[in-house]
């Protein structure tokens, strides 16, 4: 049992640690080959791309913290720390959010009347980092294993985010 928590631990940190490097990597080269996407100009591409990093750091910590903590005390409960710091960041996710929101419409402002398609892009980022923000804080939409999927089928509804049950334990 304590191998499999193990193994999944390892899979979502170093999965959250990859996509954060690999996302950077790839908007470098989205920006490079299609230049006419004006991807770097536009200050809700920023907004949405740093929320999205911030996000996947905040769940790389996380799930780091639980694996190293299964594997030196034999238990993946996260530490009051942790959860007290996350919970600070949800505030601050909050306000990134809404300064997202606000850019987007600098940038309509600012390029109307030819809206440049990446701002549709950096729409796409920014609606990936709302979601990834309520997989981690509220609740679970990532079901990529056969015990999660058998929960959804069993229960019929989604689970509560692992972070939420942190908050919960602490409040």
């Amino acid at each position: 049992m304590k191998r499999n928590i193990e193994k999944r631990l390892s899979y979502l940190y170093t999965g959250e640690s990859f996509a954060v490097v690999m996302f950077v990597v790839v908007s470098y080269f989205i920006n490079f080959a299609y230049p006419t996407l004006h991807l770097y100009s536009l200050y809700s591409f920023w907004a949405s791309f740093l929320l999205l990093e911030f996000l996947l750091l905040q769940g790389s910590v996380y799930w780091y913290v639980k694996l190293k903590r299964l594997k030196t005390k034999n238990t993946s409960v996260t530490p009051i720390w942790l959860v007290q710091w996350l919970k600070k960041l949800q505030k601050v996710n909050i306000g990134l959010m809404i300064a997202g929101g606000i850019l987007f419409v600098v940038d309509v402002l600012t390029w109307h009347p030819s809206l440049p398609t990446g701002l549709f892009v950096a729409g796409f980022i920014y609606v990936f980092a709302c979601l990834e923000y309520i997989n981690y804080y509220h609740i679970q939409l990532s079901y990529d294993n056969l015990s999660d999927i058998r929960y959804l089928l069993k229960s019929k509804r989604l689970k509560q985010a692992c972070m939420s049950k942190d908050f919960k334990r602490i409040s």
